[in-house]
C-alpha cells in the first residue's frame, strides 16, 4: 500500500490538462486528460498517484479523504500576467473612459499608469504588501494558486526594488507561489517626461544592475525552484511608449544578467513587437490583440507562449480582443491571465478570464482551461513544476463544485470554486 497524506476521490471529472512534452498546441489545447470518476493522491506536497478512484483506493492508504463525489478536481489556475502589487486605485479614470477617453489619451495627459506609480511610491513597504495581500487572497479563492508579479509602479531604483521586495516577502508568507518580473520599463516617469531614450539608458545602465546584484541574486536563487531563470524582465513596447529598437536593447541586456524575457506588445498597435518577441525566443509575449497574421507565423515557429488578455480589452470597453483561433491554428502555445491592475483591468477571478475567452475570443471551454493552467505554467516557466496533475508535480488542485468542465466557462460572475490545496494543504474549503 501506498501511504499518502491526502486522498482526493469520486470525482466526476478528474482533469490531468496532462502534458509531458511542454505547452500544449493546436488540438492538443482542447485535451483535458479527463478522467471519470477519478482520484489523485498525495505525498509530502507531491502528487503521488492519479487515476480511477476504486484503483487508488485499493493502493493508497491515506491520512486525509476527501469525496469530491459530483464536483470536478483539476489543477490550480496559473495566472502568468499581473500587476497585483500597488497602491492606490484609478475609479476616477474609469469613468472618464465611460465618457470617451482613450487609454492612450489618458496616459498622454501624464495620468493613468503615473497616478499608480504616485501612490506607489509613496506607500510604505508595510501598506504595498498589506493592500497586494487581500487582493491575493481573493485570486487564491477563486483558485489562483500560482502568479506571476511584474513591478512597474516604481520606476525608479529605490521603489522598483521596494516593489520586488514586497512581491519576496509575500511569496514568502502567503500560500500562493509568485513569480517576479522587473517591468522598469513600463512607462516613462514625469522626471523623464520627453526623454524616453534618457530613460531607457538609466533602465539599462543603472536599475538592471541593481536588481540583479549579489544580495537580490542569493535571495532569488534560494526561494526559486530549478529549471527557470532568476526572474524575469519585461518592457511595454507599443507606440508611444516604447521602440522595438529600444525593447531589443533592454531585453538583450537584461538576457546577459541571466533574466528570462517577457514582452507587452501589440496592445494597441502593431510596431513589430511579436516579431521581436520571435526574434528573441521570449518566454512569453502578452496582449498580443494587434498581431498580423505573419507575425503569429513567426510566433509559432518557437517555443514563446502567446499569453492573451482578455479582461484588458472588456475593462476597457474595447470590441477588439487577441485572435485566440488564429494562434490556436498557427501552432502557437496559448495561455490566458488576468493582467489585474488598477487601471484597466481590476479582476482577480481567473475563471472570469476563461468565461471571456470563450464568449469573446472563440476559444472552447478545453481550450481556455488548458490556456489558464498548463500553457499558463509554462508562460512563466513553471510547467516541470504545476499545471497539471501529473505525478510528481506540486499538489495545486482545485475542487469545483460543478458537474462538468464545461460549467466553468458556461457560468460566470459567482465562485465555483469549493476548495483549494495548495502544495498538498487545503488552505481554502467554503461550506
Amino acid at each position: 500500500m501506498i501511504q499518502a497524506d491526502l486522498l482526493v476521490h469520486s470525482a466526476a471529472q478528474l482533469l490531468t490538462v496532462a502534458s509531458p512534452e511542454g505547452p500544449k498546441r493546436g488540438e492538443e489545447m482542447g485535451e483535458l486528460g479527463i478522467i471519470e470518476d477519478g482520484a489523485v493522491a498525495i505525498k509530502d506536497g507531491r502528487i503521488a498517484m492519479v487515476g480511477k478512484t476504486e484503483e487508488l483506493q485499493g493502493q493508497v492508504e491515506a491520512e486525509e479523504q476527501i469525496d469530491a463525489s459530483g464536483r470536478v478536481v483539476m489543477p490550480g489556475f496559473v495566472d502568468p500576467h499581473t500587476h497585483v502589487v500597488f497602491a492606490g486605485s484609478r475609479e476616477g479614470e474609469f469613468e472618464q473612459q465611460i465618457r470617451g477617453a482613450t487609454y492612450m489619451e489618458i496616459m498622454a495627459r501624464r495620468g493613468g499608469v503615473m497616478n499608480t506609480v504616485r501612490a506607489t511610491r509613496e506607500a510604505t513597504l508595510d501598506e504595498l504588501i498589506a493592500q497586494s495581500r487581500k487582493r491575493l487572497d481573493t485570486m487564491l479563492a477563486y483558485g489562483t494558486t500560482t502568479a506571476e508579479v511584474k513591478t512597474g509602479y516604481g520606476l525608479d531604483i529605490e521603489n522598483e526594488l521596494k516593489m520586488l521586495e514586497a512581491i519576496r516577502i509575500l511569496d514568502r508568507t502567503h500560500p500562493m507561489d509568485l513569480v517576479p518580473t522587473f517591468l522598469g520599463a513600463r512607462a516613462v516617469p514625469d522626471e523623464y517626461a520627453g526623454r524616453p531614450g534618457e530613460y531607457l539608458d538609466f533602465v539599462i545602465e543603472e536599475m538592471l544592475p541593481r536588481v540583479t546584484k549579489e544580495e537580490w541574486r542569493t535571495i532569488w536563487e534560494k526561494e526559486m525552484p530549478p529549471h527557470r531563470s532568476l526572474f524575469f524582465c519585461d518592457v511595454y513596447c507599443e507606440e508611444g511608449l516604447f521602440t522595438v529598437e529600444e525593447a531589443r536593447r533592454l531585453l538583450t541586456a537584461a538576457k546577459d544578467l541571466g533574466l528570462g524575457l517577457k514582452i507587452h506588445a501589440d496592445e494597441f498597435s502593431s510596431i513589430g513587437g511579436a516579431a521581436l518577441a520571435a526574434e528573441l525566443e521570449v518566454t512569453s509575449a502578452d496582449h498580443l490583440v494587434c498581431t498580423p497574421p505573419e507575425e503569429i507565423e513567426l510566433l509559432a515557429k518557437t517555443d514563446t507562449v502567446a499569453v492573451l488578455l482578455p479582461g484588458t480589452s472588456f475593462g476597457l470597453g474595447r470590441r477588439a480582443y487577441a485572435n485566440a483561433r488564429a494562434f490556436i491554428s498557427a501552432g502557437v502555445p496559448v495561455a490566458l491571465a488576468t493582467d489585474i491592475n488598477p487601471g484597466t483591468c481590476w479582476c482577480e477571478s481567473m475563471q472570469f478570464i476563461i468565461a471571456l475567452a470563450c464568449r469573446q475570443m472563440g476559444m472552447t471551454p478545453a481550450e481556455a482551461i488548458s490556456a489558464a493552467t498548463i500553457n499558463a505554467a509554462h508562460a512563466i516557466e513553471l510547467g516541470g513544476e504545476g499545471g497539471s496533475l501529473e505525478v510528481g508535480k506540486k499538489a495545486d488542485i482545485l475542487i469545483l463544485d460543478i458537474p462538468n468542465y464545461s460549467h466553468l466557462a458556461y457560468r460566470f460572475g459567482v465562485n465555483l470554486v469549493k476548495t483549494v490545496i495548495k502544495g498538498g494543504k487545503v488552505v481554502k474549503r467554503s461550506a
